[in-house]
C-alpha cells in the first residue's frame, strides 16, 4: 500500500460526490455526500452556529481511498453526546475547550459509518486506523482541545486506539422480527402494553384527521414550506433552535428521493402534523415532528406507528426513532447501547475523563439492565432488541 496524504476541506463539494458514496460500506443515507452537502448549501451548517466543514480524506496517489465527516465546533450543540460538563471543567481549569473537532452528523443522532474505507480485509482495517490517526493529528496540529467520534458502528471501533475514551448511551430502537403486518407486531406484546396502543390509535382515528404517507419527491413546495413551518414552530416552542432551513426541506426530496417519506395528518386540506423519515435498505430513521394541533396519541401515531408500519411493509429489519425517550419502550422500542470515542490532547484532562467515564459507565450499565426487566413483549425470544 503507498503512502496515504491527509488533506482536510471546508465543503463537501471539494471532494468528488462519486469518489465520496463509493466509500460507504452501505447506503446510509446520512454519510451521502448528498446530505452533507445540502446541510452545507442551505444554511445549516455556519460558523455563527458553531459548525464549520473540515472533512477529512485520505489520498494514495492522487485517488481518495478513505474520508471521514468532519467539522470544527464552536459549541456542543447538534450532537446528542453531550459533553458540556467536560468544556466547563477544562475552561475552568483556564483552557480553552472550543473549537474542538466532530467526527459525526450534524443533527443526527443515529448510528452510522464515521470512517469510511475502500478495500476489504486488512487493507480496509488500515485505512480507518490512519483516519483515526489523521484525527488525533489535526487536534495536536491546530492545538486543540479534543476530536469526538460520535453515534459509531461497530465496524468502525477497532480503529480508535487507548488514546480515546470510550463512551456508551441507550436509545430505544424497533427490530422487525418477520411480522405480516402491524396486528402481527401487537400480538407479540403483553396485553396491557397491545392494549394501550390500540387505545391511543383509536384516538386519533375519532379526531377526524386524514393521515397519509408520501414520498419527498413527490410533496409540492408548498407542502414542504408547511412541513417546515411545524418543524420549526414546534422546535421553539420547546425553546430549542431550529436548524434546518427551509432551504433544507425545500431540497430534501430531490436530493434524497425515495429515501424519503412524510407522514402528513390533515384537517380538510390544512396539513396540520407532520413526521419526517428517512430510511436506508434496511434501517427507517425517525427525524423530526411538527404539529399546529393537540391530539392524544397523535404524536405516538405519526412517528412510532405509522413507521412501524412502513417498516413491515417494506421490508426494513429495524426502526431508530431518534434519541432518548423512555416512553418507546411502552410502544415496541428496546434499549439498545450506542457508541462514541473522544480523544483528549492534555494527558492529565484526559485521566481526569477517563475516571468520570467509569463511573458513567456504571450507572448506564444499570439503567440498561433496568430497562430490559421492563420489556414490552410477551415472551423472552422477542425482549432482546438483537433478532
Amino acid at each position: 500500500m503507498h503512502t496515504l496524504e491527509a488533506r482536510f476541506h471546508d465543503a463537501v463539494d471539494q471532494i468528488d460526490a462519486r469518489a465520496w458514496d463509493a466509500l460507504r460500506p452501505d447506503d446510509n443515507p446520512f454519510v451521502s455526500h448528498a446530505f452533507l452537502r445540502l446541510l452545507e448549501t442551505t444554511g445549516c451548517i455556519r460558523p455563527a452556529w458553531g459548525w464549520q466543514a473540515h472533512h477529512l480524506g485520505l489520498y494514495e496517489q492522487g485517488a481518495l481511498v478513505a474520508a471521514a465527516p468532519l467539522y470544527l465546533k464552536g459549541n456542543s450543540h447538534g450532537e446528542f453526546v453531550f459533553d458540556w460538563s467536560w468544556a466547563s471543567a477544562w475552561e475552568r481549569a483556564g483552557g480553552e475547550y472550543y473549537p474542538k473537532l466532530l467526527n459525526a452528523v450534524p443533527y443526527s443522532p443515529v448510528n452510522g459509518p464515521r470512517l469510511l474505507a475502500a478495500g476489504a480485509g486488512p487493507v480496509r482495517a488500515a485505512r480507518k486506523q490512519a483516519l483515526a490517526s489523521a484525527l488525533v493529528g489535526e487536534v495536536d496540529r491546530l492545538g486543540l482541545s479534543s476530536v469526538h467520534a460520535n453515534f459509531l458502528l461497530a465496524d468502525d471501533l477497532p480503529a480508535f486506539d487507548d488514546r480515546w475514551l470510550a463512551r456508551s448511551d441507550v436509545q430505544f430502537h424497533w427490530h422487525n422480527r418477520g411480522y405480516a403486518d402491524f396486528d402481527d407486531f401487537l400480538a407479540a406484546l403483553t396485553h396491557k402494553k397491545r392494549k394501550n396502543i390500540r387505545q391511543e390509535r383509536a384516538q386519533v382515528a375519532r379526531s377526524g384527521l386524514q393521515i397519509e404517507l408520501r414520498g419527498g419527491a413527490s410533496l409540492g413546495a408548498a407542502e414542504w414550506r408547511r412541513v417546515h413551518a411545524l418543524y420549526e414552530a414546534t422546535f421553539e416552542a420547546k425553546g430549542n433552535h431550529a436548524a434546518l432551513t427551509e432551504g433544507f426541506f425545500l431540497a430534501l426530496g430531490d436530493a434524497l428521493g425515495d429515501a424519503v417519506t412524510v407522514v402528513l395528518a390533515r384537517h380538510g386540506d390544512t396539513i396540520v402534523a407532520m413526521a419526517l423519515l428517512i430510511q436506508s435498505s434496511t434501517t427507517l430513521y425517525g427525524r423530526y415532528w411538527g404539529a399546529s394541533v393537540e391530539v392524544p396519541g397523535l404524536h405516538f401515531e405519526l412517528c412510532y406507528y405509522r413507521g412501524i408500519e412502513h417498516a413491515i411493509r417494506h421490508g426494513l429489519q429495524c426502526f431508530e426513532p431518534g434519541a432518548q425517550g423512555e416512553h418507546k419502550l411502552a410502544r415496541g422500542f428496546l434499549p439498545v447501547r450506542t457508541q462514541s470515542r473522544h480523544y483528549l490532547a492534555h494527558p492529565e484532562f484526559r485521566r481526569a475523563v477517563r475516571d468520570a467515564l467509569a463511573h458513567e459507565a456504571a450507572s448506564v450499565d444499570d439503567y440498561a439492565r433496568e430497562l430490559a426487566a421492563h420489556s414490552p413483549y410477551a415472551h423472552p425470544a422477542e425482549a432482546s432488541a438483537t433478532p
